[in-house]
């Protein structure tokens, strides 16, 4: 299969890639993934990052211990809020005009999402960071992230991992895992591959959307699957 085109992509993250081993939010790696965010919108292309917040609370952790799911749910999603200050925060010191988007008010930090004017920002060269998640209990950011990269028109979603992209088992316990290259959607949800929730791959699959599912760890890769290199694996 061919990759497609990249002119807008909306990249997702998990909060664990702005935190360390003692630090919720480890300023260090906050600033390295600015620079390598900085050096992707470079390519051209025009970039939208929606953020978890697992490295501040993770929603399901509460909710197993008794916490309301809608409360855990609504932590989370404040979660995502504070690692999208921080990551604006490291672009703008490094020249990236960036705006925050969240789907509820928050107007003494943040902005609310409208499409428009996310859209507005992107073709003028800035970085949309879409925090938040749906602004829903009950559904998650991989979710959000399907969501808005259909609002948005993206050509691409973008999932950045700890590995190399899906393998046909897992990597950590198996060394002689092999990568897949490519699948279909109906491969991914038959197979329960959980590349992310069946929501967000039904989602893609009905608008078209391709998922693109890389290795986040290596310097430059979102730059290089911008340009076409032929890493990770392509869902689509």
């Amino acid at each position: 299969m061919n990759r497609p085109r990249i002119n807008r992509l909306l990249l997702k993250i998990s909060g664990e890639v702005l935190g360390g081993p003692s630090l919720n939010i480890d300023p260090r790696k906050v600033e390295h993934f600015a620079a390598e965010l900085k050096e992707a919108r470079e390519t051209g292309a025009e970039i939208a990052v929606v953020i978890g917040g697992g490295n501040i609370i993770r929603g399901a952790i509460f909710c197993g211990s008794g916490t309301d799911r809608v409360s855990a749910d609504y932590m989370g999603m404040l979660g995502t809020v504070i690692n999208a200050l921080a990551l604006q925060d490291a672009l703008q010191r490094i020249g990236v005009e960036t705006r925050i988007m969240t789907p509820f008010r928050l107007e003494q930090i943040v902005e609310r999402y409208v499409r428009r004017e996310a859209v507005r920002c992107l073709r003028g060269g800035g970085m949309v960071l879409l925090a938040g998640g749906t602004g829903n209990p009950f559904f998650t950011t991989d979710t959000a992230a399907a969501l808005r990269a259909a609002e948005l028109g993206a050509d691409a979603l973008f999932k950045g991992t700890k590995v190399d992209g899906i393998f046909d088992s897992d990597p950590v316990q198996n060394p002689q895992a092999e990568k897949i290259d490519t699948l279909s959607f109906t491969e991914v949800l038959q197979n329960d591959l959980r590349v992310m929730d069946a929501a967000a791959v039904a989602l893609c699959r009905d608008n078209n959307i391709p998922i693109i599912v890389f290795n986040m760890q290596e310097r430059g890769n979102i730059a290089r699957v911008i340009r076409g290199d032929k890493i990770g694996t392509i869902v689509q």
